[in-house]
């Protein structure tokens, strides 16, 4: 049950911290250029490392518009 919970953060983005995010895509790039994947796990990783982009591009613009609001504010 355990490995099961771990699979569903990684499905998850949005329970992860942003650097937890970004730890997890780089290691499934990391995995994914190194060949080793069989393809239907090269395809699920590629799934997952698109939401957790995804998720990382929000997080960010979020972080952009919260500077940018300071700074209108000062």
């Amino acid at each position: 049950m355990e490995k099961e919970n771990k699979t569903e953060n990684k499905n998850q983005p949005a329970e992860l911290s942003f650097e937890q995010a970004l730890a997890q895509l780089q290691e499934l790039v990391k995995k994914m250029e190194s060949g080793a994947l069989p393809l239907a796990d090269s395809v699920a990783a590629y799934e997952t490392g698109m939401k957790l982009k995804t998720y990382l591009e929000q997080m960010l613009k979020e972080a952009e518009l919260k500077i940018e609001k300071l700074k209108v504010e000062s």
